[in-house]
């Protein structure tokens, strides 16, 4: 596949996930040493990655994203209740808002869970530059992705569970220091017709030297 596929394709998959097939932590491996090639400010990489396949632990994982989906479906802002006054936008939230709650109810079932982190050295995070400190990771987690993507596996880009972070760093055993970014359900998919996305047209939030 070339770039221009491998972008235009990688999509989130829920609903496509293969529950079923064990991933080897090879390929899982594969991916990340790619993803260490993103940026990192100042060349710090203090970037760690949190790779679950136990089933207890993805159990524990799941019951947090599941409790936090809940309150999230509740929400104004869930997917499938946005765009109601526009028929064809408003279709196409609703299948993502059953693909969430597909998700919320699977999530520990799904062969890998990666939680990509930050360790910051202290238990805060400091003030001031959130963009900067979280542009030293966040790139990798889309490295990731696509990696995983050209490996032949699905991810979905997820942070529901941080409303329970405490609980989930008390499961994973992280310190104080380490901070979660994310939570990137991994497997195998089924089916092969990823395409393109529609999205609004470039010319809706194109400004060239000002607004």
């Amino acid at each position: 596949m070339n770039p221009e596929e491998l972008l235009t394709t990688t999509r989130t998959v829920r609903k496509r996930l293969d529950l079923d097939r064990p991933v080897p932590m090879e390929l899982i491996e594969r991916a990340l040493t790619i993803a260490l090639q993103a940026p990192s400010g100042s060349n710090r990489q203090d970037w760690q990655w949190i790779v679950v396949t136990d089933p207890e632990q993805r159990a524990a994982i799941g019951d947090l994203y599941r409790r936090a989906a809940q309150a999230y479906k509740a929400s104004s802002g869930f997917a499938g209740k946005l765009f109601a006054d526009d028929p064809q936008r408003a279709s196409v939230q609703q299948r993502v808002g059953g693909s969430v709650e597909y998700l919320a109810e699977r999530m520990g079932d799904v062969p890998v869970l990666l939680i990509p982190c930050l360790k910051t050295g202290s238990a805060t995070l400091p003030s001031g530059n959130q963009a900067g400190l979280w542009a030293s990771l966040l790139p990798a987690v889309w490295s990731y992705m696509l990696a995983a993507r050209s490996l032949g596996l699905g991810t979905a880009w997820t942070t529901l569970h941080l409303s329970y972070e405490k609980e989930a760093a008390e499961i994973l055993g992280l310190p104080d220091d380490v901070h979660q970014a994310a939570l990137i359900p991994t497997a195998y998919y089924t089916g092969d017709t990823f395409k393109p996305a529609a999205r609004s047209p470039l010319s809706e939030v194109l400004h060239v030297d000002r607004w």
